[in-house]
């Protein structure tokens, strides 16, 4: 078999991220994918029926574009589009009312009335600063580039988004807040809550939610179009056992959650490490469904035919009691639900005139339940009709997802849970999270900060940390 200098498994976002960057310094690198396509949570498969492409994770992408290492990326020039939706995101409410994300900050903020101000004050300074913030948030915890900028992101991000909530006067606007916030998949009482919404929030004004042409393993395509331009190398079909069956190597980096590098033989890793792994804690699971449409989703508000992303879950105090009950283990009738429509932006998803559809809810880690009837009703409650628009579909429970992606342990999506104990002393309390106990192994997975997400930060600076050890290469954004 032949040598290299590194071999990175896992071709998920992070394993590219970390692939490319050893490539770009001249690392021979092999990326190994155990699945037969490339993409991690970036593919997209004809789900239901031939013609319909279905997002099989991920499905719109702020942190693609907001993302400071996929910004220096020429992934354009190996095919890669984006295309935009009038709104970014829509949030419609039981009273009649919607509340959009715009692009443009002043026109969201002017759509909620008297909260005008308030929202301004909370999202403008991440959508003014947020590449200074990037730098300083989406690693591992260090002296920050600019500590007085931090400091103030964080007075409101370490905060509950609950108690974030309460600034605001209208339904319309904590709704809104509410459905930012809940991507976070923990309860909304939670420390750091607020950060996911701050993020999302001030990113989609400043990018946009895009949505890839050709679906999200459009990304993955290009990436590793790019990868292999540099000289890389990519092996699929591949599931890691035994480091044994490996070609030889000088450095491996692992894109792969503390629970897989338990099981995996020749790792040689130290047994006080691997207990800090085994206490290494998962959050909620998704439930996902996607669907064939005979038609566009027919809203109450057929403006929210026009968002990227609609959130179905009325108020913030329903979102919030229904995201605490799913986190404490229950099944609730109403849960909140993620919706986008791509083919309403994208004819190439559907055939002609007909549209996909996909979503999920959050529920308690593992559950085998199938929620198909709870997030079909959420979607006939805001959009009376939608039943009669189905024509197939397909699920996914959390177990599914797990034998789908190994990296999804019991359905959580986020590679662990982002609360305050695990937002950067993941998967270890460490200042460097990326290294193990052994010095030639590192872990480049979302379970290292800054966590979920396809952004590739993660994959970044375990190659960074790497290059630095192995290499005396010093790589910065």
């Amino acid at each position: 078999m032949s040598q290299y200098q590194a071999i990175v498994i896992g071709s998920g976002p992070n394993g590219f991220a970390a692939a490319i960057t050893l490539q770009q310094q001249g690392i021979s690198t092999l990326l190994i994918e155990g699945a037969d396509s490339i993409g991690g949570g970036m593919r997209t498969k004809e789900l239901t029926l031939p013609g319909f492409k279905h997002d099989v994770c991920s499905a719109i992408h702020p942190m693609a574009v907001a993302s400071p290492f996929f910004a220096t990326l020429p992934l354009e020039k190996f095919g890669l589009q984006f295309m935009y939706a009038p709104y970014q995101a829509a949030h419609p409410l039981d009273n009649g009312e919607t509340a959009f994300l715009h692009q443009d900050i002043y026109e969201t903020a002017a759509d909620l009335g008297s909260d005008e101000t308030t929202y301004l004050k909370l999202i403008q300074p991440v959508f003014n600063q947020w590449k200074a913030l990037a730098l300083d948030t989406m690693g591992p915890l260090r002296f920050p580039k600019d500590p007085m900028l931090l400091a103030k992101f964080g007075l409101n991000a370490l905060q509950p988004a609950e108690w974030i909530a309460k600034r605001f006067k209208t339904e319309k606007a904590k709704a809104l807040w509410g459905g930012m916030a809940a991507h976070g998949i923990q309860p909304l009482s939670n420390w750091t809550t607020s950060a996911i919404g701050l993020v999302l929030s001030g990113v989609g004004h400043k990018y946009g939610w895009p949505i890839p042409v050709g679906g999200s393993q459009s990304i993955a395509d290009a990436l590793a179009a790019y990868f292999r331009s540099l000289g890389g190398e990519i092996q699929t079909d591949f599931w890691l056992t035994d480091v044994a069956d490996l070609p030889d190597h000088k450095i491996l980096i692992l894109d792969l959650t503390p629970q897989q590098l338990l099981k995996i033989k020749g790792l040689n890793l130290q047994e006080s490490y691997k207990k800090q792994l085994q206490r290494y804690r998962h959050g909620m699971g998704v439930f996902k469904i996607d669907w064939a449409l005979s038609e566009l989703v027919p809203f109450k508000d057929k403006r929210c035919q026009q968002a990227a992303t609609v959130h179905l879950g009325n108020t913030f105090e329903e979102i919030a009691r229904n995201e605490k009950l799913s986190h404490e283990g229950k099944l609730v009738d109403k849960p909140f639900v993620l919706f986008t429509q791509q083919s309403a932006f994208d004819i190439s998803r559907a055939p002609e005139g007909k549209h996909t559809g996909w979503a999920y809810c959050h529920v308690p880690n593992g559950s085998i339940t199938d929620r198909t009837d709870a997030i079909e009703n959420q979607l006939e409650r805001f959009a009376p009709g939608f039943k009669d628009t189905i024509i197939a579909r397909s699920t996914i429970n959390t177990h599914q997802l797990e034998d789908y992606n190994p990296n999804y342990v019991g359905g959580d999506i986020n590679g662990g849970v982002m609360d305050i104990l695990q937002l950067y002393t993941r998967p270890t309390w460490s200042f460097t999270p990326y290294r193990t106990s052994n010095k030639k192994i590192y872990i480049s997975s979302s379970a290292t900060p800054p966590g979920g997400g396809v952004h590739g930060m993660c994959g970044f600076h375990a190659a960074r940390t790497a290059l630095r050890d192995h290499f005396n290469i010093n790589v910065n954004l």
